[in-house]
């Protein structure tokens, strides 16, 4: 056994005279709490809830208080995320009546008590407070908490996402990234090397083809089985009272062609394009947090191959790989809303398990 400092070189990590931590191989800790709420304070402050529907006007002021701690590791360029914090964001609302009067003006809070990387993909809870408890003032709360939830937990996903790639310290990883490494030159006959180039583009003109198709939408193919008829499992997707027992959440839905619906809590947006009773749901479907403009399209096709037993094939197309706020797990999110927060809930509610 060597003697302290006498140790093999090889296995040494040596400090380095100008201080670098090369590719990250040291264990390295930023907290990244102030980012967390320079962060929060951009996302929820004046975020527009309702603007005269109902005739109510609800928006969020300002990030009263984020308390906790939320840090990000390194270690050999991994991203090991930690976080448990809490925060309070500052609303206000107004209700008036027909004629544009002023009936109440109130003010309260929203208060998340528990954001930890433990649940990351768990939505937290939400706690809605107002000052005034009157009938006026109850409303005006209640309205808060249905239109207001799912646009904060939209937020509150961003920066859970964002705190997933690293945080303050995404663009300091990248900027350490090792540059490509220029590539040799052969010294092939010139007819040879004009050859090799040739095929090389037509090569790359394929991948970029396809990547140039893949940009920006990706689609999504689920099947899925149910112990149910097609009827009842149709009719679930299309009633809005059942969408709201099965996600917990509000919903809008029409039965018509050409109707819109709102599901969510208003997360998702969109229409019906074509509907076949037990047979064909086509609908225009679009997230909140993607761009604008930017819309997909679900169809959903319901197979009865013996009584009791349902097949849906789900295609969701043109799903953008990316939100308004640069997020690469759209698609993924998307494909796992479909199975965990829409079909198995629906298993486990209404008991279609296989």
């Amino acid at each position: 056994m060597a003697k302290y400092g006498e140790g093999d070189k090889r296995w040494i990590v040596e400090e380095r005279p100008d201080g670098t931590n090369v590719h990250n191989w040291h264990w390295s800790e930023t907290n990244c709490l102030e980012w967390s709420r320079t962060f929060f304070t951009n996302l929820l402050s004046n975020l527009v809830i309702l603007n005269g529907e109902g005739n109510l006007f609800i928006k969020t002021t300002a990030l009263r208080n984020l308390d906790g701690e939320a840090y990000i590791n390194i270690r050999k360029g991994k991203i090991i995320p930690g976080y448990e914090v809490n925060l309070t964001v500052s609303w206000e609302g107004e209700a008036k009546d027909s004629e544009g009067n002023s009936l109440l003006k109130v003010n309260g809070t929203v208060e998340i008590p528990y954001i930890s990387d433990e649940n990351a993909d768990e939505d937290p809870d939400i706690r809605v407070t107002v000052e005034d408890e009157g009938p006026v003032g109850k409303r005006i709360k209640d309205a808060m908490f249905s239109k207001g939830k799912g646009l904060i937990l939209e937020k509150v996903r961003v920066w859970v996402q964002s705190m997933a790639k690293g945080g303050p310290v995404k663009e300091e990883l990248d900027t350490k990234k090792p540059l490509p490494q220029p590539v040799k030159q052969n010294h092939a006959p010139v007819a040879t090397v004009k050859a090799a180039k040739s095929d090389s583009v037509k090569k790359e003109g394929v991948v970029e083809k396809k990547k140039e198709g893949k940009k920006g939408r990706k689609n999504i193919v689920l099947t899925e089985k149910f112990s149910c008829r097609a009827k009842d499992l149709y009719e679930i997707l299309m009633d809005e009272n059942r969408w709201k027992g099965f996600t917990q959440s509000n919903a809008k839905i029409s039965k018509e062609v050409g109707g819109e619906f709102s599901i969510f809590d208003g997360s998702v947006t969109g229409s019906n394009l074509e509907l076949q009773e037990a047979k064909l749901i086509v609908q225009r479907w679009r997230f909140g947090s993607w761009t604008d403009g930017v819309q997909s399209q679900v169809r959903l096709v319901f197979e009865e191959p013996e009584p009791g037993l349902t097949v849906v094939k789900l295609t969701h197309t043109d799903v953008p790989e990316e939100d308004r706020y640069g997020n690469a797990t759209v698609v993924e999110n998307t494909e796992r809303g479909w199975r965990e927060h829409i079909f198995q809930r629906i298993r486990v509610v209404f008991g279609f398990g296989i």
